[in-house]
């Protein structure tokens, strides 16, 4: 539920009212707007407080929230949120963002190659793995601890912050220590514990769509992000499983204005990711962004065929520095459409 103060209405008033909604048993957020402070209720059925609320001063009406997910979307906040990750803006009326690098860090020379690299053409933020999730427990899981050395010393060299995921709990604190944004992949989408871990962080959190995932189920992942009083998420549409097996996942492109009609959060597309083929990655950057997507996140690779992990859908430094070309032309484009 949503209660609506009036434009006159005092502190002592507003502290009445959240009085009120605790001694009901709800969790009241205050959440200030241009024009008037709104207080969202939260807990099971908070409709029910509607009478005993409405009738007191300073609170003009209460109205319910249709949507399960709550403090991320556009009922309760209807202004874009824009995430900064250093320097650097994501969300709506920002630069577009590109983060770009290795799926896995395989060695210092490999990270710092392709660290040097990817700044050269354009990236905002460097992405690389020291900790993978892996469908077979013998493929390349990752350096660890090892990496993010690397990835630390890669930030200090090219100023690029550092996107790298955290695949429990436990190495939350770890990650967060080198990490400038947490990254929970589609496989972790729906580990709670794990969401609730990075959002009492309070660092910048990429949120990837689960391997299945709905649009509802994925912004319900991002609610308990949110819900401990961490705002600062990424959402990132990276395909999702159907029938099809031509490509590696199905890149839902229509999540993009979905989500963004949705939900305030600002949305990237990994169609490194969704496709799983390097070849059809320049394509699927450039539909995102012109279907309004705020960035990207981009595999790269000095020597994809010898990659460790992901290579087939590593872009090469080249083939990197070609697409950033045609982002160049593509957002001009746009901006003047």
């Amino acid at each position: 539920m949503l209660i609506l103060m009036g434009h006159q209405a005092t502190r002592d008033q507003v502290d009445n009212v959240l009085r009120h909604v605790r001694e009901h048993g709800f969790e009241p957020i205050e959440l200030p707007g241009a024009d008037r402070l709104a207080i969202g209720v939260l807990g099971s059925n908070p409709a029910q407080i509607r009478d005993a609320v409405i009738a007191l001063p300073g609170v003009v009406d209460a109205v319910p929230v249709s949507k399960p997910y709550k403090q991320v979307g556009r009922e309760w906040h209807p202004e874009p949120t824009v995430v900064r990750v250093g320097e650097v803006r994501i969300g709506t009326g920002a630069p577009f963002a590109v983060a770009a690098g290795p799926c896995a860090v395989e060695s210092r020379d490999q990270l710092l190659a392709t660290a040097r690299a990817v700044r050269s053409s354009g990236a905002h933020l460097l992405r690389g793995g020291a900790y993978k999730p892996r469908t077979s427990p013998y493929s390349f899981r990752g350096l660890g601890a090892v990496a993010l050395e690397h990835l630390a010393e890669a930030r200090a060299e090219t100023g690029l912050p550092v996107v790298t995921e955290v695949l429990t709990p436990l190495d939350v604190e770890q990650v967060a220590e080198v990490a400038d944004v947490l990254q929970v992949g589609a496989r972790n989408a729906q580990n709670f514990s794990l969401l609730e871990a990075v959002g009492d962080v309070g660092k910048p959190v990429l949120l990837k769509r689960g391997l299945s995932s709905t649009v509802e189920e994925w912004l319900l992942s991002a609610e308990y992000v949110v819900s401990r009083g961490n705002p600062q998420v990424i959402l990132c549409e990276r395909g999702i499983r159907t029938f099809e097996t031509a490509t590696r996942n199905t890149l839902d492109l229509s999540a993009v204005p979905l989500v963004h009609s949705l939900s305030h959060l600002p949305v990237l597309v990994d169609p490194s990711h969704a496709t799983g083929q390097r070849h059809l990655v320049p394509a699927m950057a450039l539909a995102a962004a012109a279907a309004g997507a705020d960035g990207l996140l981009v595999e790269v690779h000095p020597r994809p065929d010898e990659a460790l992990s992901d290579g087939p859908q590593s872009l090469t430094l080249e083939q990197f520095s070609e697409l950033m070309e045609g982002l160049r032309h593509l957002i001009g484009a746009l901006a003047r459409a």
